[in-house]
């Protein structure tokens, strides 16, 4: 049976405590089931189990990341038999690592991150890989304790650098709540007749194939990529794209699509071309499943761009 679990991220003092709580008090979330909160930070808030809508709740506080394991979260669902799991995460914490560590009957259904707004950019300029941990998977962006003067365009590019799919709100002292209605307009014309991207986006245009494969189906695309080839690969098939940064040096990673060509293409890995190709979506096993396969329409030589390495902006 599946244990759905709720994560809520962000650093200390941030607003997670009185965010549970306040969620724990509402019937339409704690009806009665058996829950297990996992408690991974303490700050000056403490919860007021007696304002529970329901307290059928048990506790664990965890003090070490090293304590959550796969084996350990086996063993609380035999303990505690629960129906669903809580989880305030430690900020200082990566949440990749939570993910690696959930057993596969623990989906998370739903995660959330919290942070003050007055150090949320000081944080990203002096934590960037935390914070993009925090936030690429975060359903919603709460920035607590905002104010007028928020520079919101710099938060809104920060997030989306992360995530397209995040909700921001900006909560206010006097109980207002804002949410973030900037638009993100892609930097190509996606109904042109060829779509042409930019060196410098082509981050923002394999994040956005990816997440948004429906729009691209049948679309012809032209971009600058580096060719990957290996010997084990068909005649007609390579990769083309290029290292991505997504916050820091330490995480670059080649982002590339499957490329299928009705002519034997001569290629080496490293070889930088154009690409022109049709976006289908499809099985291939170089994926495992389906993916976005380009249908090649024209390959040539070309330079490397001036910044190799392609990143969110």
């Amino acid at each position: 049976m599946d244990i759905p679990v709720y994560l809520f991220t962000g650093f200390l003092e941030s607003g997670k405590t009185k965010f549970i709580q306040e969620t724990m008090e509402d019937e339409r979330f704690n009806s009665g089931e058996k829950t297990l909160m996992i408690i991974c930070e303490r700050g000056e808030e403490e919860y007021d189990t007696d304002k529970f809508a329901y307290n059928n709740v048990e506790f664990i506080n965890v003090k070490s990341p090293d304590e959550l394991t796969t084996r350990a979260f086996k063993k609380w669902e035999r303990q505690y038999r629960p129906e669903k799991t809580v989880i305030e995460y430690n900020g200082m914490w990566l949440v990749d690592d939570l993910y690696r560590a959930l057993p596969a009957n623990w989906p998370v259904y739903q995660e959330m991150f919290f942070a003050d707004a007055a150090t949320f950019l000081p944080y990203n300029a002096n934590m960037r890989q935390l914070m993009f941990d925090k936030l690429k998977g975060a359903e919603l962006v709460v920035l607590n304790r905002a104010n007028d003067d928020l520079d919101t365009q710099e938060i809104h590019k920060i997030v989306r650098g992360a995530s397209k799919r995040a909700q921001i709100a900006y909560e206010f002292a006097d109980g207002r709540v804002a949410y973030d209605d900037i638009e993100d307009p892609l930097p190509y014309d996606i109904d042109a007749d060829i779509i042409e991207i930019k060196d410098e986006d082509y981050a923002v245009f394999y994040r956005d194939v990816n997440e948004e494969i429906k729009k691209y189906i049948g679309k012809t695309v032209k971009f600058k990529g580096i060719c990957a080839k290996e010997k084990d690969m068909p005649q007609n098939t390579f990769l083309a794209g290029r290292h991505v940064m997504t916050c820091c040096v330490e995480d670059i990673q080649y982002m590339p699509f499957v490329c299928v060509t009705e002519e034997k293409i001569k290629l080496k890995s490293r070889d930088w071309r154009m690409i022109t190709a049709r976006i289908d979506f499809e099985y291939h096993p170089l994926y495992g499943g389906d993916g976005p396969v380009l249908k090649i329409q024209g390959i040539s030589v070309t330079t490397r761009p001036n910044e190799e390495v392609a990143v969110f902006y």
